[in-house]
């Protein structure tokens, strides 16, 4: 590519309508001067070749994507990563924005994703390593996704609670129960003060826990629950399955008495999410299983940020997500954005549930809402309501008694005297 065809794919931001395009915004090394660079990644996502033998014309005016921002941020002696690349003295990190005529693919996330990170994307000449940090959609992009149908508030309307975090609970063990024992535990827990208990991200429609009769079980669980404690609960179940049977998998789910359901984006697609969207009566909830082998490698793949932005353009009530805390490998400004991402406004598309999660008990609640300064999100303990030593349902009131007592502005000790709920939640998991 000769320094003419080069400034084809370069523009001013100022020159482009907004609403024509989507903004990728990339970190990658390169060992070729970075303008090539960029330009070569903007040439293979888009107008390979832009204009045809013997004819004058050059399509890349409507159809190409244009290098819009690109600053060298720092000089490496090699690539983070060793790939096969021809050796060199120089390697530059670089960070671009590229603005993709959305005309190109429409607003198809398998589509748009094969421009952003497929062939041309980590194929392309002199780019060793490349991360997608961020897409920017403009209105007329996002006007054609539903997003959540329930959102937050949607989500607080179903369970009649306005005032704190929702408290999820992994019912536990995970995997190895009949339907029989698993309701009951699912009953002990909401008689103490669960809001939503799920089934295990790992326990699907299997011959030992059918679907059919785990929700049937633990749905009449739910309902009796209902009815002793005066409170509405929600039972999550898991329909992550093979794609062909997630619509079949929703109608079963929900006949039996679940009112929620989990389903991982990644695994299943981004697009089945939003095919099950259109058909879903109950919120949707996301969970992170997978992401991390897209995300974890801090110079190469997706940031997690915008994967939490795309599973609630798709149509997420609730993201659960790696929380704070060294079990989850997560820095906590990571944490942060992902939060952020199920806030910030996004078109007309509703807000999404936050879940950060990872080995949590009652004390998570009051140190996130902390931390975040909010009360719009939920905790999801597992052994921390399941384990807890005096059972589910003293696990499930330790939750509440320690939100009661950051309300009251005590400490979970002090508070624990007279709750020995709480209690023996500190001895067991406070450590």
């Amino acid at each position: 590519m000769d320094r003419q065809d080069r400034q084809g794919f370069f523009a001013d931001r100022s020159d482009l309508d907004p609403a024509d395009y989507v903004i990728f915004d990339y970190y990658f090394e390169s060992t070729i001067d970075p303008e090539d660079a960029a330009a070569s990644l903007c040439q293979e996502q888009s107008t390979a070749q832009w204009k045809r033998v013997g004819i004058d014309e050059d399509l890349r005016d409507r159809f190409g994507a244009k290098v819009i921002e690109l600053s060298v941020e720092r000089e490496l002696d090699a690539p983070s990563y060793p790939l096969l690349t021809k050796s060199t003295r120089r390697c530059w990190g670089c960070r671009a924005k590229i603005a993709h005529p959305h005309g190109n693919f429409g607003p198809k996330l398998p589509a748009m994703l094969a421009a952003a990170c497929g062939e041309g994307t980590f194929f392309s000449k002199g780019i060793s390593v490349i991360k997608l940090f961020d897409i920017e959609f403009p209105d007329s992009f996002l006007e054609n996704f539903e997003g959540p149908k329930f959102g937050i508030e949607g989500l607080r309307d179903i369970l009649q609670v306005y005032d704190r975090p929702l408290f999820f609970g992994v019912i536990k063990p995970n995997l190895g129960l009949s339907p029989e024992p698993f309701a009951e535990l699912a009953y002990k827990a909401w008689l103490g003060g669960l809001d939503i208990a799920k089934d295990d991200e790992m326990l699907t429609d299997v011959d030992w826990s059918s679907l059919k009769q785990r929700a049937a079980l633990v749905g009449q669980a739910r309902i009796k629950s209902e009815v002793e404690t005066g409170e509405k609960k929600i039972y999550l179940a898991n329909i992550t399955d093979e794609v062909d049977r997630l619509i079949g998998l929703h109608d079963i789910a929900v006949a039996g008495g679940a009112n929620a359901l989990l389903v991982n984006g990644m695994t299943t697609g981004l697009s089945a999410v939003r095919m099950l969207r259109k058909h879903t009566r109950v919120p949707l909830v996301g969970h992170f299983p997978f992401i991390a082998a897209f995300t974890r490698a801090p110079y190469l793949g997706l940031h997690s940020k915008l994967i939490t932005k795309l599973q609630r353009c798709v149509g997420f009530d609730v993201i659960i997500m790696p929380g704070f805390g060294e079990r989850m490998k997560t820095h906590d400004k990571e944490v942060f954005l992902n939060v952020q991402e199920c806030f910030k406004p996004l078109g007309r598309l509703k807000k999404t549930l936050p879940v950060p999660a990872g080995s949590q008990w009652a004390g998570s609640a009051p140190a996130i809402s902390k931390k975040l300064g909010t009360i719009d999100f939920g905790i999801v303990p597992g052994r921390g309501v399941f384990n807890h030593p005096m059972g589910p349902g003293a696990g499930a009131a330790s939750l509440r008694q320690a939100w009661d007592a950051h309300q009251k502005g005590l400490t979970l000790e002090a508070y624990s005297q007279n709750h020995p709920e709480l209690k023996s939640a500190i001895e067991a998991f406070g450590g």
